[in-house]
């Protein structure tokens, strides 16, 4: 059973759309339950002349559960530096949303590494320095969108996989 945040961030998301202009781009796939998320950042500066997620907006293909992670980890991110969004976890998307069922806790680390990748790839486009432990989970995250894309787009794909289990 679903929590009444879940509901809401479901039935009502914030921040759902695409930046045009996005500074960073973060696709994000589960090759297990095939939701796929995109986030966009737009970068700006606080007083301290620190990079900030000015803008961010989401896309999600998923069920309840990945709508409303995707929504409530851009709540979360918004007006944080990159910092504090780096240090975002799924444990704090998911007590933000009063919960998620244990199945569904997948859906709040998509949300986190759809962050990732968008920080990632603003990063890498201004040739600023990446932290290891943002490469490695880059890494990750790469491949397992590759089986995502892979199994979710590929009928033949799915039909071998389904088969191996």
């Amino acid at each position: 059973m679903y929590s009444k945040e879940v509901m809401e961030h479901f039935s009502n998301p914030r921040n759902i759309g695409v930046i045009e202009d996005a500074d960073g781009i973060g696709k994000v796939g589960n090759f297990i339950c095939g939701d796929i998320m995109w986030i966009y950042i737009k970068v700006g500066k606080n007083e301290n002349r620190e990079d900030i997620i000015e803008d961010i907006k989401f896309k999600t293909m998923g069920c309840a559960a990945a709508i409303a992670t995707s929504s409530m980890a851009t709540e979360l991110a918004k007006g944080k530096t990159i910092v504090e969004a780096l240090n975002m976890t799924k444990q704090d998307i998911s007590d933000s949303l009063g919960g998620l069922p244990a199945v569904k806790l997948h859906c709040s680390l998509l949300a986190t590494d759809a962050l990732v990748e968008a920080i990632y790839d603003y990063l890498t486009k201004k040739g600023l320095p990446v932290p290891d432990d943002v490469s490695k989970k880059h890494e990750r995250i790469k491949s397992e969108l590759e089986k995502t894309e892979k199994i979710c787009l590929n009928p033949k794909a799915q039909e071998n996989s389904l088969k191996k289990d």
